[in-house]
């Protein structure tokens, strides 16, 4: 067995006896324990949440004090204090619907979105990062003035454009890769600290 192989299966084991729905809840753990990115009583939002192991990390670490919503669109089974939407990032209404549920900005936005693999890896780099500018928009839509946000990009010619994007809006950003990701895996995370809230100010009529 090769090392990654491994590692893999390593995750995979300690999801599966740590009752996790998925191995990728280690790369969140991982995240926040280094970069600390949101803490009990947030209000946070996962993007492209099936099967729930990012959901279920953030019960544990939020607590019922915070709000925690998951959307997919896919069904997934329900989640003690997790509020569940079925829908897309790309849904024009989404920002408005996110925002109905909490009746406040959210201080953190995680963004896991992968689009369904072809295999054909210059379409699916263009249409993981679409998703990833999809999923952006909305945060800048819904967080709050000094909130967090993860992306995970796939390398391609696309990031850096991504890259600069994302550091319009943020105060700072850092390149992750989690242990719990392979390492043959093109995957990343951009780890967005402190947003910075751009109001649209109304133009005041002259008389």
């Amino acid at each position: 067995m090769r090392f990654s192989d491994a590692k893999r299966d390593h995750y995979r084991i300690l999801a599966r006896e740590n009752g996790y729905r998925s191995r990728s809840a280690y790369k969140l753990i991982q995240l926040n324990l280094k970069y600390k990115l949101f803490r009990k009583g947030d209000v946070v939002v996962d993007i492209g949440c099936a099967p729930g192991g990012w959901l279920q990390v953030l019960a544990e670490q939020i607590g019922s004090n915070g709000k925690i919503v998951g959307v997919d669109l896919h069904s997934i089974e329900p989640l003690k204090n997790v509020t569940l939407l079925q829908g897309s990032v790309e849904d024009a209404k989404l920002a408005g619907n996110l925002l109905d549920t909490t009746h406040s900005y959210f201080d953190v936005l995680l963004s896991d979105l992968s689009p369904r693999v072809s295999g054909i890896w210059q379409y699916d780099h263009v249409r993981q990062i679409s998703l990833s500018l999809n999923a952006l928009q909305l945060a800048l839509k819904i967080l709050r003035d000094g909130g967090n946000a993860i992306f995970k990009v796939f390398e391609g010619e696309m990031a850096n454009e991504f890259k600069e994007e994302v550091a319009n809006n943020f105060a700072t950003i850092m390149i992750s890769k989690p242990k719990a990701s392979r390492q043959e895996s093109s995957e990343f995370y951009i780890v967005c600290k402190n947003h910075i809230r751009k109001e649209i100010i109304q133009p005041v009529p002259v008389s």
